[in-house]
């Protein structure tokens, strides 16, 4: 068993269930719908590939060893993986989430989550008095981004697992943002970790896919049969793409993180920007939460600029930057949420979080520091 993430990223933790024949370096991609039974009632423990394939199954370890989870399944996008999450849950059944999250989750809690039954508060999940303030009998389950999306609200991890044992909630804490490099929530209380595995894991801007890592045992059954049933499972192709992704997450994070410091406190002197919404500068108020119970801040930055003019600017002037929707990729973009993620939260909802017309977020990617910077300032002045 390995103790280092680095080697965690390409081996996991060396102690796979099922060994691949070949000794391939590149694990193989086994494309098949179906596999052979050996005689009646006995199987290579691989009958069906929306069950189980080693390709997935080979990913899935890697994720459980990066997340010290009990067990992980990959699903066929990051929303797939939210909505298995989510049906875990009854009708009548409550959640407290954090009320800055990412767009889709929040248009999936106002149509098909009410659908269901589900009710949902959102509050600042920052503030354990609001968690309070909203609980009660039917709740089940605290629902946590940190840092949020796009705001980059900070939640401190281990006080709301406390709040969650004491209720007996589950408590569900999406780490794409940070990604296992950089943040464990299970080591610091929760029981179940969601990714968007198409952002820093993959880390290519090439796949979608997305991860439920479960602490423990009966949670992982539950989801595995919620996956078997409903079909949203990663295909072999792309648990080969994510896979292949993850064997350089460590030295992509790294030098990322070290672009968005960079950028950051760069922004934080420019005229025409208002605000600076990035975990790892001193002044944000989640600073000191982050730097407990993370390695770091990651390479997400949102700002704020001084009118609507000048963020349409800076978005169709960039040119090493890309103007696109996603995150965490080798290549930089920058996104405005209130078009193109967050268009579905309300309007009066976006605006007291502070998502804007003004407001635009950055995924720093692997580009010199120097050009993006360069990019950013030409496009001010443009």
């Amino acid at each position: 068993m390995s103790n280092h993430i680095e080697t965690k990223c390409i081996h996991g933790n060396l102690d796979f269930s099922w060994d691949e024949p070949t000794k391939a370096v590149s694990f193989p991609i086994y494309q098949t719908a179906t596999f052979g039974h050996i005689g009646l009632g006995h199987s290579t423990g691989f009958d069906y590939t929306r069950e189980k394939n080693p390709t997935r199954q080979h990913l899935e370890e890697i994720l459980t060893a990066l997340e010290g989870a009990y067990d992980t399944t990959a699903f066929s996008s990051g929303m797939a993986a939210v909505t298995a999450v989510f049906d875990l849950f009854a009708p009548g059944d409550h959640m407290i989430c954090s009320e800055d999250l990412y767009g889709g989750v929040t248009r999936l809690v106002n149509t098909i989550g009410k659908k269901n039954g589900l009710m949902v508060d959102f509050v600042n999940t920052g503030d354990l008095d609001e968690i309070k303030r909203v609980l009660r009998p039917e709740t089940k389950a605290l629902y946590i981004e940190t840092p949020s999306n796009p705001m980059m609200e900070i939640t401190d991890l281990s006080a709301c697992a406390e709040l969650a044992k004491e209720h007996n909630l589950l408590m569900i804490t999406d780490n794409t943002f940070l990604s296992p490099y950089l943040q464990n929530p299970i080591a610091l209380g929760a029981d179940i970790v969601i990714h968007s595995a198409s952002k820093f894991l993959c880390g290519h801007n090439d796949t979608i896919a997305g991860f439920v890592c479960s602490a423990k045992e009966e949670l992982a059954a539950k989801i595995r049969l919620i996956a078997k049933t409903t079909g949203g499972c990663l295909s072999p192709f792309d648990s080969w793409l994510v896979m292949r992704g993850i064997k350089t997450l460590a030295v992509r994070m790294e030098r990322q993180q070290e672009n968005a410091g960079n950028i950051a406190r760069w922004l934080t002197e420019q005229k025409k920007v208002r605000k600076v919404y990035y975990a790892g500068l001193e002044t944000h108020p989640g600073y000191e939460i982050n730097a407990k119970q993370a390695r770091g801040a990651g390479a997400m930055i949102s700002f704020d600029v001084d009118s609507v003019e000048t963020a349409q600017r800076v978005l169709e002037k960039v040119r090493v930057i890309t103007f696109a929707e996603s995150l965490g990729g080798t290549e930089s973009l920058i996104t405005y949420p209130m078009k193109q993620t967050h268009p579905d939260v309300p309007k009066e909802w976006r605006e007291k979080l502070g998502i804007t017309d003004t407001l635009l977020r950055l995924s720093v990617g692997l580009e010199h520091v120097d050009e993006l910077i360069a990019d950013l300032e030409q496009a001010f002045v443009s």
